[in-house]
């Protein structure tokens, strides 16, 4: 027998008169296989090879499928073979034992039968999280020939960062695998890790290789069933399911009545007519941020009074460095609490502001520790202490309100201070200030007297300037 076990050897298949064009290829390399595979009809000899110190079961080589396909498909080029071979190869319904790289070679290199079951007519769509679990697991199986590739392990150490919270669920995931599969038979076991190998190769390829899932087989089986439930390597996802996909029998293709290239035309006459122009958002946040921005940008909006870069004239400088801000400015600390705080007087405007509400003691303890991360590494621990009785010990003459989360973690950070220890403890104070105070201080009578200042100013200067030219 090829692999696995004779249940396996069927999967489900779609009923060609209802699937893509993709399924009825499927279905037809599907028969190609179910023969090769079937002795009694002089399908491809599968045999178990024995090596130096073990034995290689239920393989073929790549010289046996080549000829069987030119003897029974009426091949004469053995190139054609080849290529035919490839291209169910990289489908995943053949693979090469001690590869990544899922191509056919006319030579000794042996080659398995991937399990019905991993066939891709299931539409299998595997997540992120399952193809860490078998990452995962391959780490945990002390054996040379399940050794992760370099890419792998790069992939691996991707996936640990961004499943960072979850991790612990995906590494226990991983050891109830690793337990299941201790317990079968040493052979079934090499042959079901090559088989879920192939399977990865196929939908997470090595570099280079082309990804032959990234097609719209999926999303035409959506639509032909929307009651279907995607599904896990390990399970479905969604909702329970005992058993392994039931085989349907292939039926023979209907062919193609004049009837069904009506509805065609009349479909595609439908897809002509339809507005299928969409922007996305990201398209339309970088439109309303270019236009919110674009009188700041010198390379559009020349720089008033001019550009000290060209004219050698230093009044833009000068303008920057004072203490009353331009309109522009002014205008500018609207657009988001990051603008503000980047402006020693938008700083300066905001913490008076603060101080009238009586709660300055938050943006100066986020100004505290920004230049606690600045500061040389000797002084760091005296500076976490001020910082820590200044604003959060018991009694502290500027406490700030922090949730017992934050709290909690600071406390135990300044045991051990260092340039980071306030981190949770400032995030905390930004969210706040940035959600509360920031907004009220945008509605403040201040801050919009100074706007209307500022306008009412530059108005008024433009208006001496055009009498100045018209005197003249």
């Amino acid at each position: 027998m090829a692999q696995g076990s004779g249940d396996q050897r069927a999967v489900g298949i779609a009923d060609p008169e209802e699937s893509s064009p993709n399924m009825i290829v499927y279905c037809k390399i599907e028969d190609i296989i179910t023969k090769m595979q079937d002795d009694k009809t002089g399908g491809v000899p599968v045999r178990t090879v024995k090596s130096f110190l073990s034995k290689i079961p239920s393989v073929v080589t790549g010289t046996d499928i080549v000829q069987w396909l030119m003897k029974n498909l009426s091949i004469e080029d053995p190139v054609e073979a080849i290529h035919l071979g490839s291209l169910i190869a990289a489908q995943g319904y053949i693979f090469p034992i001690s590869d990544h790289v899922l191509s056919m070679k006319d030579d000794g290199t042996f080659y398995r039968f991937q399990a019905p079951y991993f066939w891709p007519s299931n539409c299998w769509e595997p997540e992120n999280t399952d193809y860490a679990i078998y990452l995962c697991k391959r780490t945990m199986q002390n054996k040379a020939r399940l050794e992760l590739a370099d890419y792998e392990a790069e992939n691996l150490a991707r996936l640990q960062r961004a499943f960072a919270r979850k991790w612990e669920f995906i590494f226990m995931q991983a050891e109830a695998q690793v337990k299941i599969d201790r317990k079968k038979d040493k052979t079934e076991r090499k042959i079901l890790d090559s088989q879920e190998r192939a399977f990865w190769d196929v939908h997470r390829p090595v570099p280079g290789c082309v990804n032959t899932t990234e097609m719209d087989i999926r999303k035409c089986r959506r639509l032909k069933n929307p009651q279907k439930v995607k599904k896990s390597v390990y399970g479905v996802t969604e909702e329970s399911q005992s058993q392994s996909p039931v085989h349907i029998p292939s039926q023979p293709i209907r062919k193609t009545t004049k009837e069904d290239i009506r509805k065609q035309i009349t479909f595609l006459n439908a897809q002509i007519d339809r507005h299928c122009l969409k922007m996305s958002k990201v398209a339309e946040s970088l439109i309303a941020y270019t236009e919110q921005y674009v009188e700041y940008d010198p390379f559009i909006t020349p720089a008033e009074p001019s550009n000290p870069w060209i004219s050698d004239d230093i009044a833009l400088w000068d303008i920057e460095m004072s203490k009353e801000p331009s309109q522009q400015r002014v205008k500018r600390w609207g657009f988001s609490f990051d603008e503000i705080l980047k402006d020693q007087v938008g700083r300066d405007q905001f913490l008076r502001f603060l101080e009238s509400e009586f709660s300055s003691e938050n943006l100066r303890f986020w100004l505290a520790v920004q230049d606690l991360k600045k500061q040389p590494l000797q002084d760091v621990a005296k500076r976490v202490e001020e910082i820590w009785q200044e604003f959060l010990a018991p009694g502290a003459s500027s406490a700030i309100n922090l949730d017992s989360h934050s709290y909690e973690i600071t406390s135990q950070n300044v045991k051990d201070g260092g340039r980071y220890t306030f981190e949770d403890a400032q995030e905390h104070i930004y969210k706040l200030m940035k959600s509360d105070s920031y907004a009220r201080f945008l509605r403040s009578n201040a801050y919009q007297d100074m706007l209307l200042a500022r306008k009412k100013g530059k108005s008024l200067a433009g208006k001496r300037l055009t009498g100045l030219m018209q005197s003249s």
